[in-house]
C-alpha cells in the first residue's frame, strides 16, 4: 500500500496569465489579417521588395557579348572549305546520307549538316569520329 504524505497539506497557487499566441509568419502576410489589423488600428509595416513577383534576375550592367568581344576580338574559326569537301566526298563515296553518318558517329544530323555547310566551329573529337567512320584524313597535314 502506498505511503501518504503525513505532513500538512497546503496548496501553493500561483496566478496564471493567459496570453494570445503570437501570429504566425504566414498570417502576417495574409491579406485578410492585414486588413483586419488596419481596421483595428494596429501598426502595420509594409515592405516592397525590388524584384517581388518576378522569376528573373536583374540584367547585368555590361553585356556579356561585349565582354567576350573585348577579351577575344577574333571570331572563332569555321570549318575550312577543303575539310567540308573532303567530308562530303567521302560520305558520298560510301553512299551514306548525312543522317546515316550522324548515326554512325553518334551525333545529331544537324552537326553533320553544319560541318558540310561550313557553319560549325571545328571540334577535334567530332572530326576524329568522322575520320574513323569515313576512313579519311580530315585533320593535320595530309602528305606525311
Amino acid at each position: 500500500m502506498p505511503n501518504r504524505f503525513a505532513g500538512a497539506l497546503t496548496q501553493d497557487w500561483e496566478p496564471v496569465v493567459i496570453q494570445k499566441a503570437k501570429p504566425k509568419p504566414q498570417d502576417l502576410r495574409n491579406p485578410k489579417m492585414v486588413n483586419q489589423a488596419l481596421r483595428s488600428g494596429a501598426p502595420v509595416q509594409t515592405i516592397k521588395k525590388a524584384e517581388a513577383g518576378h522569376n528573373r534576375k536583374a540584367a547585368p550592367a555590361v553585356s556579356v557579348k561585349k565582354l567576350d568581344e573585348a577579351a577575344e576580338p577574333a571570331a572563332l574559326g569555321r570549318v575550312s572549305a577543303d575539310v567540308r569537301h573532303a567530308i562530303q566526298k567521302a560520305r558520298l563515296e560510301k553512299k551514306m546520307s548525312q543522317a546515316d553518318l550522324a548515326k554512325r558517329i553518334n551525333e545529331l544530323p544537324k552537326v553533320v549538316q553544319e560541318y558540310e555547310n561550313g557553319k560549325a566551329v571545328p571540334n577535334q573529337a567530332v572530326l576524329a569520329k568522322m575520320e574513323r567512320a569515313l576512313e579519311v584524313k580530315l585533320r593535320g597535314k595530309v602528305g606525311k
